[in-house]
């Protein structure tokens, strides 16, 4: 399964997903992390340069492009939770520590 999980410079959970500056995609497979991608995202410099849809097209178009099937974050909003609804995208939320631990939790 590939995880996404919004992370900070030193490993752990960015509580903030929507306004994360940098995320990992986790190959998860029974509960083992198989591979581990960081990307500069810049959500949160990026997030009020335009309207709350231009944003989450934004996040949608990275999460299709890189297959993720599931996010492993402490809290998302209401607009989001919809957008990734209709992307059959789980959401795993309540998480934070250590981000491969999250990536693991989420499968």
């Amino acid at each position: 399964m590939r995880v996404c999980v919004p992370v900070t410079a030193d490993g752990e959970v960015d509580p903030r997903w929507g306004r994360a500056e940098r995320v990992a995609v986790a190959d998860v497979s029974d509960g083992e992390i198989r591979g581990w991608q960081e990307f500069t995202v810049g959500w949160g410099t990026l997030h009020d340069q335009g309207t709350e849809g231009a944003h989450h097209a934004r996040v949608a178009r990275f999460l299709r492009e890189n297959q993720v099937q599931a996010i492993a974050v402490g809290h998302i909003g209401p607009g989001m939770q919809r957008m990734l609804d209709s992307m059959s995208i789980r959401a795993v939320t309540g998480l934070g520590g250590d981000a491969r631990s999250a990536a693991r939790a989420a499968q």
